[in-house]
Parts: structure tokens; sequence; C-alpha cells
């Protein structure tokens, strides 16, 4: 099942349920968050609870999709009331090709890099049995809530950042219920996008390279497929493809188990306070920039995986106005 959230020119908010061309819109809740609430509350699946909401009225999925509708697509998750409460992070050097071109980038300084070496351990170690624990994937953290764009919207590189490159990734959607615990509302397609320039400089900036906007969606599905999924990557410049590759992420291509990577995220306490979202990304097989492509001012980033819905397609926009100083002034 894959659902997807809407807003039209007045500010009006739906759920829709995906039915091939058709957007079947849900009553009872104007976003998924709210759904998820009322589906704990109830002590019931996402599922049923979606079933239990369908209504009688749907829309033309192709309009919306397309931006001739004045329905417009949102991301496939958010916090509406408290953006704050959504926390953005991920799990890197989790497939070959992101551990191989860090390597790349840090050759110089070390063989096998940190990077080739964090790889390996989680190949040795990041897929135990069933209910034991492996050893930690690495970390980073993207931001809140605001900077979750949708299908459609500008993917920016800030005046200070030094580039903005594609991450094609999965990424898992959770809530936090009342007791504390983790529930997975399911999974949507992403573009983690971070400055690989910065990291090239120093792997030690990995983490300031992470702090961009990133896109997911335009699909939630809540009964993933996580085993091996195909995906395709695409960058098209002046209505051109200008690169193009074909991969695979999921379990079975990872080398840390979901169950491993869950584990380690929601092992902190502060990862579990009641309410909380978090987007946590899995990590990128294939990347533009690792083959010497750098991104630029409307570059147009496709990005597919199967089994989870249309394309997720962003404009890049970079902006080139001159870096201002953000200055702390005493309270």
């Amino acid at each position: 099942m894959r659902l997807l959230q809407i807003r039209n020119g007045q500010g009006e908010r739906r759920i829709g349920m995906v039915n091939d061309q058709r957007i079947i819109l849900l009553d009872g809740a104007k976003s998924i968050y709210e759904l998820a609430q009322h589906a704990l509350a109830a002590g019931t699946d996402l599922i049923t609870t979606v079933k239990k909401c369908t209504s009688g009225h749907n829309l033309a999925y192709d309009d919306i999709y397309m931006g001739r509708s004045d329905w417009r697509i949102l991301p496939a998750i958010d916090h509406p009331q408290e953006p704050g409460k959504c926390l953005v992070s991920g799990t890197g050097l989790t497939h070959i090709k992101s551990a191989q071109n860090r390597q790349a980038m840090h050759a110089a300084d070390a063989t096998p890099t940190d990077s080739m070496k964090m790889y390996e351990w989680g190949v040795e170690g990041g897929r135990p049995v069933q209910g034991a624990i492996g050893i930690s994937p690495e970390w980073f953290y993207k931001g809140c809530g605001t900077i979750l764009r949708a299908h459609g919207e500008p993917l920016e590189v800030p005046a200070y950042a030094e580039d903005g490159g594609e991450e094609p990734e999965i990424a898992g959607i959770y809530i936090i219920d009342v007791s504390g615990k983790p529930r997975r509302i399911g999974m949507a397609m992403g573009n983690e996008f971070s400055d690989h320039v910065v990291e090239r400089k120093n792997y030690l900036y990995l983490a300031a390279s992470k702090l961009m906007c990133c896109a997911i969606g335009p699909e939630l599905v809540l009964d993933p497929q996580f085993q091996s999924v195909p995906g395709e990557v695409s960058i098209e410049r002046n209505g051109k493809t200008l690169w193009h590759r074909q991969f695979r992420t999921g379990e079975s291509a990872m080398s840390h188990s979901l169950a491993n990577i869950e584990h380690h995220h929601f092992k902190h306490r502060g990862h579990r306070q009641p309410g909380d979202l978090h987007v946590h990304f899995f990590g990128a097989d294939a990347f533009s920039f690792g083959e010497g492509i750098i991104l630029e001012h409307g570059d147009q980033v496709q990005i597919q995986f199967e089994g989870f819905g249309r394309a997720l397609r962003n404009p890049v926009v970079i902006d080139r106005s001159a870096q201002q100083l953000a200055a702390a002034t005493p309270l």
C-alpha cells in the first residue's frame, strides 16, 4: 500500500492512497503523522486504519504528479505542527560503491582508509543472527523536518556550500509511541543530497557535508519489500540525459541488516521520545560525483526504486550570491 500527502492552493491538506492512475482520498486525518497517531491510539496496524478511512472521492494522479493540478505533492512524511520534532539522519558505508568512492576521495591518507575499514566491519559484523546486536554502523545527522523537500521541489545548494550531489537511497520512516517504542510507518524513496566537495577535503568534514536539504517521496510505502530492490538514478541537463546508472539496494545488497541499523539508531534514549518522527536514510550505491559529475544549476535529478511508486524528480538550484556572515549577538 502506498500513500501520498498533498496540499492545494488554499492550504487544505489531504492524504491519498495510490490506486494506479487515481488517488483515493482518505477521511479522518490530514497528514500521515496524524493517521499514524490514530492507528497507535486504536491499537491497530496502519494498513487497517487506512482501509477504514477511504472516502468516495478520488483525484487524477497524473495531473498532480506533473504539476497540472491545484494540488501539490508534499514530502512523503512530515510533522505538520512541529517540524523540529522530526529527526532526519542516515547510515553511510552500507553499500560497496559508497565505500569505494570514499576510499578514492581519501586514498592518499591511508590504505585502506577508515571508510573502507568501516564498510568491512559491517560485512564482518553488521548482520547478526536474529535477536543479537551487531557492530555499530556509521551514523550521521542531517537536520530536522524543515530540510525535507517534496517531489518537484528544488534541492538548494546554499551560498556557503561548495557542491550539491545526489545520493539515491531508501529511507525508513518511524514514529515513537507513547511508551517510547519506535514503530516503523513504512519506507520512501529519497535523495539524501550532500556536499561531496567539502567531504573530499577531509573525511572529518563528513558531518558538515550532510547538513543539506533532501527529498523524500513522492509516495510512502507501508508494506515495502526491502530484501533486494532494483533502482536507477539519472541526471538531466538541458533536456538530455547526462548520466544514468542502475544499481541495487535492500538488505541483500547492504553490509548491515535493517534490524542492526534500527537498533543502533534507536538505542539512544534521546531518539525514543514519544511523538517524535524519524526519517533515516539507509545508504547509496550510486552517485554521479564519484564519476566526475558536478551538478549545475537547473539540472534535474530523477530517482526510482522498484516497488516504491513513481519516480522522485527534483531540480537543482544553486545560490551564487555572496556568503553572508551568520553572527550571534548577545541577548
